[in-house]
């Protein structure tokens, strides 16, 4: 066992396992003549925080639950920890910690009776969970909360939960499908604070999400997908740089001038995406660029000048925005 730092939570490792922990190719999953994932080629390496960034229905899940050695690939090859999971599934599953997207605690327990019980079904020994129950409460900051009814929990204190809980079996490899839905801001900056602390403990993340700045603060390397199909992958930041420009310019006129104006915009910058409720004009001054529009005798109703983000790739790559 190797020990950790957060919570004194520890990493196990399988034996002779490589760099790369998982590795995608040609890999497809279709539901009939819908294909959900189409023919993705992807590698996580070991102790990074991969991302999966979409909307919903872009394929993000289901990937995640083929990785899970829950759902068979229609084509394609994958191994995880160096494993088919269609030949090794309880082997795989093993070695990961699952986050799923809704919550599926048991309301009627304690939050140290969920960690227990949760713990016997790996078949890990009373002591050890009894143990490990300790460390968990303390990474989760829930120790006051230990004989509580999970009933009775705020949103954040059950997503920690559930974490904790996946974390009881010392996986080597954690899966968190939109760990951060629903949350308030607050709750979100403490569930990534416990995410980094995993991170920085040699613990491989795997995060689907559709929150830029999730994205942005978790993820070393994402890959950003639409219909089943990868568009780009990179660093977060490598992604702005190659697929945005460095400023953006948000600008309304209101709904019966927005479209007007738009051919008139195109002409003074870079791109433009015309929104229901806005156009987004793209150039690297945009202090300047508003001020060439209103010298041309536009005057925006509102006026943001913004630094670049994922949904701008997004955008730029697909056409749309990241939430529908």
């Amino acid at each position: 066992m190797a020990p950790s730092g957060a919570g004194g939570t520890t990493v196990r490792r399988m034996s002779g396992e490589s760099e790369v922990l998982i590795n995608a190719v040609g890999l497809r999953k279709e539901y009939g003549d819908f294909v959900a994932v189409d023919g993705i080629d992807f590698q996580v390496k070991k102790g990074e925080s991969f991302g999966f960034l979409g909307p919903n229905g872009a394929g993000k899940s289901t990937t995640m639950r083929i990785i899970a050695a829950t759902l068979t690939r229609t084509a394609g090859e994958i191994t995880i920890l160096g494993k088919d999971p269609e030949r090794h599934g309880p082997e795989i599953r093993a070695h990961l910690g699952v986050v799923p997207q809704q919550d599926n605690l048991d309301n009627a327990l304690t939050v140290e009776d969920n960690l227990y019980v949760y713990g016997r079904y790996f078949g890990l020994s009373k002591k050890f969970i009894r143990a490990k129950i300790e460390d968990l409460l303390d990474f989760a900051q829930l120790q006051e909360k230990r004989s509580v009814k999970v009933e009775a929990l705020s949103g954040g204190m059950k997503r920690r939960l559930t974490i904790a809980r996946a974390l009881v079996s010392e996986p080597e490899i954690l899966m968190l499908d939109e760990p951060t839905t629903g949350l308030d801001p607050q709750a979100r900056h403490i569930l990534w604070d416990r995410l980094f602390r995993l991170k920085e403990d040699g613990v491989t993340l795997l995060i689907t999400t559709h929150y830029m700045d999730e994205a942005e603060q978790l993820c070393d390397r994402l890959i950003v997908m639409d219909k089943g199909r990868i568009m780009a992958e990179d660093s977060p930041a490598n992604l702005i740089k190659t697929y945005s420009t460095k400023e953006v310019l948000e600008v309304r006129f209101g709904t019966d001038r927005n479209a007007l104006y738009a051919d008139q915009l195109k002409s003074m910058c870079e791109r433009i995406e015309v929104l229901p409720d806005r156009i987004l004009m793209y150039s690297n001054d945009c202090e300047q660029l508003l001020h060439e529009i209103t010298q041309a005798g536009m005057h925006p109703t509102t006026s943001l000048v913004r630094r670049s983000s994922l949904e701008d790739v997004f955008l730029r790559l697909t056409g749309r925005s990241l939430v529908e």
